[in-house]
């Protein structure tokens, strides 16, 4: 027993010893099988050594009766369907198999007793099968000693290079398209042989040569039509179209979520559209999906259930049968990209929900700003009525209040209709030489030089815009004059063809870094620079003027405002 199950491990526990052995049963098969018991046992033998090696059962498992009945039925037939073409089509059969090992990417090493299997095959196919089908044995009367002979020197060369190899037997993968593709292959061969031979009638040297170079020509063909050049895409692209498109037509998938995601403008909306056309398809029995707290459900309910997750997504789908791995990776292939045009939806509500808030955000600081710079007008007013002691004084102050309350009621007005339609700028126009006469006069109690060039520009402002910036300019300056002393602050409209007005202090320059950063963000200062300015600078943007900060040294901070053709 012991001797026994050593020789198993020496010679029917690896892969490639199987194989070489399956091959010399069937050499000894087709060379000396002629006689009836002799045939039979040979057959059976080889049929044995295939079951064996066959890549598709590992040895170790456990057969079942139906497989011991398919077993059984298979020696059965072997001993009476045999003949030539039966053989033919078996070793074409076994060629595939080998072949295809070949072709897949396994390490070279291992690659060799595949090469040799396969060289075997093809050489016994061709070379003593076809033969004997267009009884054509006389035509290889040279070789035959060659084929007897020395041809089984390559099975023996994969039992001497399998010797030192213990490893135990393993399954080896399948690759199905190139063993598919190779088996065609090998029909073609075989029949393209047969027919020509029986048409022609021509030595059957000639007409191999004929079959394999008429083969290898259409293949180089084909291999030209895959891809042929960069302008025609050829044949590849049909096949990945075909391959993408099991069960439905992939363009036409993406066309209707594109226009669903298009038209719909919530991405629930997009959702429900999207799910009604997938419970549409004819393998669709029912889905049902959840996202945040929506959980929705159309169709029928079946016990074929695959279950998809993208981003916030989750997706439930009922089939009418169960899918095929290539089935299963092109639906999962449709839904993510339903998953991904969904969650681009939401991100786009998101978006426009944070562009919606961050609207609301500048308007009111916006608001905010024109308010600060109304009420820093009326406390101007209140200042000059503190100071006025006199009759005359009382005079002017009257004069004053009844020129500039009907403007400061309509600078109110509008900031009034600002907070009634915050996405709506209304800009109104005014003469450069009203807006410098009545704004000199709100200001003639601060400290504050006005110049300006004797003809004034005769372009239109906006004497909103124009309050807003300037006030600001003049009320940062005076925070400045707080606290340092000695400061003078200047305001004076460029002699220039367009409007331009700058406002000018002797005090401390700004610092680099808030100078940086001062009309792009809000920049916290205790001096009051660069609160206030990003928005006056936005407001000056949006009605045509730029405000800039020309000079900034220790004794000129110079800022200017004009308007920008």
């Amino acid at each position: 027993m012991r001797t026994l199950y050593q020789f198993y491990q020496l010679a029917l526990n690896n892969h490639d010893r199987l194989m070489a052995l399956m091959m010399l049963s069937l050499h000894g098969l087709l060379v000396w099988g002629e006689n009836g018991h002799l045939h039979t046992a040979l057959l059976l033998c080889h049929y044995g050594f295939f079951l064996l090696w066959q890549p598709v059962m590992r040895q170790s498992d456990k057969l079942s009766w139906k497989m011991v009945g398919i077993v059984l039925t298979g020696a059965y037939l072997t001993t009476f369907l045999t003949n030539w073409w039966v053989t033919a089509f078996w070793i074409a059969g076994l060629f595939s198999l080998i072949g295809g090992r070949v072709l897949s990417s396994e390490a070279s090493h291992s690659k060799v007793p595949n090469i040799l299997a396969a060289s075997y095959l093809l050489a016994i196919l061709l070379l003593w099968v076809v033969p004997k089908l267009l009884n054509a044995n006389n035509d290889l009367l040279a070789a035959e000693l060659l084929l007897i002979y020395v041809l089984p020197i390559l099975p023996l060369t994969i039992l001497f290079l399998s010797a030192k190899n213990s490893t135990p037997a393993e399954t080896p993968n399948i690759d199905f398209f190139y063993t598919l593709l190779i088996f065609l292959l090998t029909i073609i061969v075989i029949l393209s042989s047969f027919a020509i031979g029986i048409i022609w009638q021509i030595h059957y040297v000639k007409l191999l040569i004929f079959t394999v170079f008429g083969l290898a020509t259409t293949l180089v063909a084909i291999s030209w039509l895959w891809n042929p050049s960069a302008t025609f895409s050829g044949l590849e692209l049909l096949m990945s179209r075909y391959l993408l498109s099991i069960g439905l037509p992939f363009e036409q998938w993406i066309r209707k979520i594109a226009a669903f995601a298009e038209n719909e403008t919530s991405a629930e909306g997009f959702l429900q559209a999207s799910m009604h056309e997938l419970a549409a398809l004819n393998w669709v029995s029912g889905v049902s999906w959840h996202s945040d707290s929506t959980q929705q459900k159309i169709g029928e309910t079946t016990h074929y259930i695959s279950t998809f997750s993208f981003h916030q997504l989750h997706l439930t789908l009922y089939s009418r049968w169960q899918f095929t791995p290539a089935m299963y990776l092109h639906v999962q292939l449709l839904t993510q990209i339903l998953g991904e045009f969904y969650e681009a939806k939401r991100r786009e509500e998101t978006i426009s929900q944070n562009a919606y808030m961050q609207s609301l955000y500048e308007t009111g600081s916006r608001l905010t700003h024109d308010i600060k710079n109304i009420l820093q007008s009326l406390g101007t007013l209140s200042a000059a009525a503190e100071q006025s002691n006199h009759a005359e004084d009382d005079a002017r102050l009257v004069d004053l209040i009844k020129k500039q309350l009907p403007r400061l009621s309509q600078r109110l007005a509008s900031t009034l209709n600002k907070l009634e339609e915050p996405g709506v700028e209304k800009k109104n126009q005014a003469k450069v030489s009203s807006w410098w006469k009545s704004f000199k006069q709100l200001n003639t109690h601060q400290q504050v030089q006005f110049e300006a060039p004797a003809h004034l520009p005769k372009t239109d402002i906006d004497p909103d815009v124009l309050d807003s910036v300037v006030d600001n300019l003049i009320q940062n300056a005076l925070e400045k004059a707080r606290l340092e002393t000695g400061i003078s602050i200047n305001v004076a409209i460029m002699p220039s063809n367009h409007f331009c007005i700058e406002v000018t202090d002797t005090g401390s320059a700004v610092p680099d870094e808030v100078a940086e950063k001062l009309f792009k963000s809000h920049v916290n200062s205790k001096s009051g620079l660069g609160v206030g300015l990003y928005h006056a600078a936005q407001q000056a943007e949006h009605a045509g003027y730029l405000l800039s900060l020309t000079d900034n040294i220790d004794g000129e901070v110079r800022f200017r405002l004009e308007k920008v053709d």
